[in-house]
């Protein structure tokens, strides 16, 4: 098998120049794989669109969701919300030939292989708490009164769950023991829409949004799950990091305000075996 494992995040094709951006996406190689690590738009027909597009281009598309695809918007013809809009997703994926968390974990056999391709959806539970606040309502308090509120907490709907830390928690029993069933042989490559660690939110113009950027309980899940890199977005900022020992790639994209003063979209990055320059 010859090719390259690249990623991607947070295309926000509701947009004209990043949907031109992802028409314009070309793989180097016809065995290329892409990693889609969620925020690909808002309304129902957006995402399937985007993700039916990259299918065609690359060998196999692995995509978990973030926060945008399980929002709710009004404009949106398809109203599920919460979980039964997660699994209507899945379901259009798989139609797709397009692997989600819910499926097989594929493994990557190309350079530096073999190696295990975890898609993960773990949502957030506001643990990642601005400094002096020990409660979710503490937190709360303290980002609204910074006037910095995520945008989920009028569009990400948790239905059937009680709260959308509820749902968090049952997605991260769920994943655990789908990692406690993989080939502990082979290494991971953790690939999450959040961050799995606290880490990579330091560098946030407005740490109070960290709340909505995961979870504490996945801090060790790096060490845990064997990775040999952990990918992510939701930040909108492309970096790489190491946490003990362990690289850490965020590889969104970004709004169109955002790339402009960097010349340009970043397209897709090379996370392994080694992460392509920036």
């Amino acid at each position: 098998m010859t090719g390259t494992l690249f990623a991607i995040s947070d295309l926000h094709i509701g947009y004209r120049e990043n949907r031109e951006f992802l028409e314009e996406l070309r793989p180097g190689s016809a065995a290329d794989w892409l990693i889609v690590a969620g925020d690909v738009g808002e309304r129902f027909d957006q995402i399937t669109w985007a993700l039916g597009t990259l299918r065609a281009k690359y060998a196999e598309v692995i995509w978990v969701p973030g926060n945008h695809e399980l929002w709710t918007p009004q404009n949106d013809p398809v109203q599920l919300r919460g979980e039964a809009r997660y699994q209507a997703l899945v379901e259009r994926c798989r139609e797709l030939g397009v692997h989600t968390p819910e499926d097989p974990y594929p493994v990557w056999r190309g350079a530096g292989g073999p190696v295990t391709i975890a898609p993960l959806f773990v949502l957030y539970d506001y643990t990642f708490r601005p400094p002096g606040t020990t409660t979710k309502e503490e937190s709360l308090a303290v980002a609204r009164a910074a006037g910095i509120v995520g945008t989920d907490e009028s569009l990400l709907h948790h239905d059937p769950y009680p709260s959308r830390e509820a749902w968090c928690a049952a997605r991260i029993e769920l994943t655990e023991r789908r990692l406690a069933q993989r080939d502990p042989a082979l290494p991971t490559v953790l690939v999450n829409h959040f961050p799995l660690h606290r880490e990579p939110t330091r560098v946030l113009r407005y740490p109070e949004f960290a709340q909505w950027c995961g979870t504490e309980r996945t801090a060790d899940w790096h060490l845990r799950y064997n990775a040999a890199v952990a990918v992510y977005g939701h930040l909108h900022i492309p970096r790489s990091m190491v946490i003990d020992g362990i690289r850490f790639e965020e590889v969104s994209v970004g709004y169109p305000r955002e790339w402009r003063p960097r010349g340009g979209p970043a397209g897709p990055r090379a996370v392994f075996p080694e992460a392509s320059a920036d």
